[in-house]
């Protein structure tokens, strides 16, 4: 029951005023009932007091559906997302990913050690250049 009345407030007011309208062809007593509910839910509210509040609630609330409904699938997909269901191909995958991670490792390190060498080699420059500078004198004026 509770999943037709999510469903209902999925399509907004004009479902439910049709479910509404079905009720009192088929049996008016049905009718009667579901006007009753839905004036008591505050669905049929206009907005213009409470009701602004309850359909902001009730959009926060579809969303949450949606979204658990989507992280269900994501976890659902991701469980299957283990292995292709080939043991020496997954075997395989597994060997190469982690030789493809060793060999970003060393790389990176390769990398660190040429920027560190760079450095020191920019450094040693500048302080051969400083050592062989010859000394600075006193400020020059302008002559006239």
């Amino acid at each position: 029951m509770q999943e037709m009345v999510d469903r209902l407030d999925d399509f907004g007011k004009p479902a439910w005023i049709a479910v509404m309208v079905l009720g009192f062809v088929v049996f008016w007593p049905v009718g009667l009932v579901i006007l009753a509910y839905l004036l008591g839910s505050g669905r049929m509210t206009c907005g213009w007091h409470q009701g602004r509040s309850r359909w902001q609630g009730r959009f926060a609330d579809k969303w949450d559906r949606a979204r658990s409904r989507v992280e269900d699938e994501v976890r659902t997909f991701a469980a299957g997302a283990g292995g292709s269901g080939n043991k020496a191909f997954d075997e395989y995958r597994e060997a190469t990913l982690k030789r493809l991670e060793e060999e970003e490792r060393d790389f990176r390190s390769f990398l660190d050690r040429l920027r560190q060498a760079k450095d020191k080699a920019e450094f040693d420059q500048f302080m051969d250049e400083r050592r062989n500078a010859p000394p600075a004198t006193g400020p020059s004026l302008p002559q006239a």
